[in-house]
């Protein structure tokens, strides 16, 4: 996929992101002001965050998509990257925040009060619209090879779960357990916490030359083997670059060829791995040679 289609489709999931999480946002918020439940105002904050996330994902891919210039010859894929650690952090922080105020209410002393229907209902409503928008975003993410779009899907996974929390939490309190409420925000803290370790871990690995999983390089082990005049593969490296790949392979040919004739063998197998796998932005051959007997 070229550069202006994957911002083009990651800038259209993200513009209804972000106006599916502020409306949601408000109404999770106006629900557990109105049904005093700290566990919802809590998932309203985890969801405002989501809009921050969002336009965080959009920089990065616009600023990723910018053609390579003399000062980045390489491109600018790894600011998606960037954009994806910002995002961690910002997620990170949002949990935190989060479970610290669950514990403040929980060892405060203070009576807890019981919280109305309307946030249980605002639990539900949550839980539908941010898998929904889970399975949606990693979709689109998957389809452009994006790692801040995956992220801002997973975002949306631990909103979710967080909305399930609360509504145990919720339940819980209103049948007579009010201390469920902000046991709830805690356990909200957990799972955006353990998105946030995901998201930063995975961005982390692409930023510092990571090799790509062994079985893509098996794959592209194979697609070298079956070029004409390719005796064998000596080496064959990979590294993450942002959400592209670099790949360097030493092969085999026929020592007693000619130049031209072992520059051709290079250039299949170049031409073989770009067209077969998408993901790679550049591709170096190196030719070894092997003296056939006959």
């Amino acid at each position: 996929m070229n550069p202006r289609e994957h911002e083009r489709v990651a800038v259209n999931v993200s513009t209804v992101t972000i106006v599916i999480n502020v409306a949601l946002s408000l109404f999770k918020f106006a629900a557990g002001i109105l049904a005093r439940s700290g566990a919802m105002v809590s998932d309203a904050v985890h969801s405002a965050s989501d809009v921050l996330a969002t336009l965080i994902v959009i920089l990065g891919v616009k600023l990723a998509g910018r053609a390579a210039d003399a000062d980045h010859p390489y491109g600018h894929e790894r600011l998606e990257c960037v954009a994806a650690l910002v995002l961690g952090i910002i997620l990170g922080a949002t949990g935190v925040g989060i479970g610290w105020s669950g514990v403040q209410k929980i060892l405060g002393g203070e009576e807890l009060a019981s919280p109305g229907a309307l946030a249980l209902a605002a639990a539900v409503v949550s839980i539908v619209v941010k898998e929904a928008m889970f399975w949606y975003t990693r979709a689109a993410a998957r389809r452009i090879d994006s790692s801040a779009l995956m992220a801002e899907a997973w975002h949306h996974r631990s909103d979710a779960l967080s909305s399930v929390g609360s509504f145990a939490g919720i339940l819980g309190a209103r049948l007579g357990w009010p201390v469920l409420d902000p046991i709830a925000s805690v356990v909200i803290c957990l799972f955006i916490l353990k998105a946030a370790w995901d998201i930063l871990s995975d961005a982390l690995e692409r930023m510092t030359d990571h090799a790509c999983a062994p079985e893509l390089a098996e794959e592209m082990t194979t697609s070298v083997l079956s070029q004409p005049g390719v005796l064998g593969v000596d080496t064959l490296n990979t590294r993450l670059f942002g959400d592209r790949i670099y790949v360097d392979v030493e092969i085999r040919a026929d020592g007693e060829l000619t130049l031209n004739e072992t520059h051709a063998t290079a250039q299949a197998v170049h031409d073989a791995l770009e067209a077969g796998f998408p993901q790679i932005k550049h591709c170096m051959v190196h030719v070894n040679p092997a003296r056939v007997e006959g």
